[in-house]
């Protein structure tokens, strides 16, 4: 069964901007600069039908305009207890349209509600249980100012997951184009 999931792609020159963040926390697992992307929807391990009924309905998702993405900071997941470190996501209208079509179509392909509120990020790592509160507040006073950076999202994409612990590496097997002719 394939782990399956919907994102957004980040482009290198933001890749490359985030990078710079990438390091100096002990008990850090950083995420590889190829698999940066901001989760919209995860499926988990599903079936072939599953997996076929979300394509389908992903290819037939009413047309869009592409999608101004801000990341505009860097925050935990976890507090006292951290499990990662992300680049957090301004939402905006569109995106979160954007992630409620791609709600529906997961609960339409027979998949079960997602029960967390869509928080959009990226996560830059995930950190192992030793790493404490206190370390990671460090980390967030000493890597400098976070300035905001945006770029135009102009497709959704279905990625697939190896079932690791850290996640990665992610493949796109399939690109959905906001604007027609565009991929």
């Amino acid at each position: 069964m394939p782990r399956l999931f919907t994102g957004l792609e980040i482009p290198a020159d933001v890749v490359d901007r985030l990078s710079a963040f990438c390091g100096g926390l002990p008990g850090a697992r950083w995420v590889d600069e190829d698999d940066l992307h901001i989760t919209l929807r995860f499926l988990g391990d599903v079936d072939i039908d599953t997996a076929n009924a979300v394509h389908a309905l992903l290819e037939e998702a009413r047309p869009r305009a592409p999608i101004a993405i801000e990341l505009d900071g860097l925050a935990i997941f976890g507090g006292t207890k951290p499990r990662a470190v992300y680049a957090s996501v301004a939402t905006n209208t569109e995106l979160a349209d954007l992630q409620a079509e791609h709600e529906r179509i997961a609960r339409h392909a027979g998949l079960d509600p997602e029960p967390r509120k869509f928080t959009p990020h990226v996560t830059l790592a995930r950190l192992n249980r030793s790493t404490g509160a206190e370390a990671v507040a460090h980390y967030l006073t000493q890597t400098g100012i976070f300035s905001r950076v945006g770029f135009t999202a102009m497709r959704a994409a279905l990625f697939s997951a190896r079932a690791s612990r850290g996640g990665g590496p992610y493949v796109v097997e399939t690109a959905y184009p906001f604007v027609l002719g565009e991929a």
